[in-house]
């Protein structure tokens, strides 16, 4: 059995006007000068509460970055609210996914640093519930990139290391993929760059969703044969 394990923003969906806007409204709340979108969007993928504390020069006060980090949540929930703020799935995720959820063999998987609240309420929006058979979040697990994520969707499908690819667009993804000893593949369309998902252990960096399903046959058939 192949497990393919996804990261959620930055890789399924495009979130990053929700997530930018949010982080601002939240750091204003608090009297504080917002961080320029670059840095906002560095620490997507991190747990909530270290990305806050990447944000703040020299927070050494655990209460100020949890309440910021309340901010954030609040904030991000009254955006989704507004019917005029929208997650867009990227060009081709929808068809790779229902494509790869079809294919025999194949069990599909999430982890990523989003709340499960905001998990589920992208895959109830776009039908894609029922797809994963594993959904891992920050919610459960510490900050990637520790393996936790993955080793708890390995044992919870069953599925073996050298059969299990991560799919992410930042460098926690990566790294993630690397400490739990399974396959990464980086997509250029996310928020960090394509260099930096190669620096950090990339087997290679897509382009385009359509370049998935070959990506993955490719490098699980690297792993099968070198072992």
């Amino acid at each position: 059995m192949k497990l393919i394990i996804f990261d959620c923003d930055g890789t399924i969906v495009d979130s990053q006007h929700m997530i930018v806007a949010a982080m601002s409204r939240a750091f204003s709340e608090a009297g504080l000068s917002a961080p320029d979108r670059t840095a906002i969007l560095d620490v997507v993928g991190l747990s909530l509460e270290p990305a806050v504390a990447r944000l703040v020069p020299g927070a050494t006060n655990p209460a100020s970055v949890r309440g910021l980090a309340e901010a954030y949540k609040r904030a991000f929930q009254d955006l989704r609210r507004d019917p005029l703020n929208f997650e867009p799935l990227y060009p081709g995720a929808r068809e790779t996914l229902v494509e790869l959820g079809r294919c025999p063999g194949v069990t599909l998987g999430i982890a990523t640093g989003k709340s499960i609240r905001g998990v589920d309420a992208v895959l109830k929006r776009e039908q894609l519930d029922g797809l994963f058979a594993t959904i891992q979040t920050a919610d459960t697990h510490p900050s990637k990139p520790h393996p936790s994520m993955i080793q708890a969707a390995l044992a919870e499908t069953g599925a073996e290391p050298d059969a299990a690819v991560m799919i992410g667009d930042t460098t926690y993804d990566i790294e993630m993929a690397r400490a739990a000893g399974v396959a990464a593949l980086g997509v250029a369309w996310g928020y960090h760059a394509p260099a930096a998902l190669t620096g950090a252990g990339a087997s290679t960096v897509l382009s385009d969703y359509s370049q998935l399903t070959a990506a993955i046959d490719a490098i699980l058939k690297h792993r099968s044969t070198a072992r």
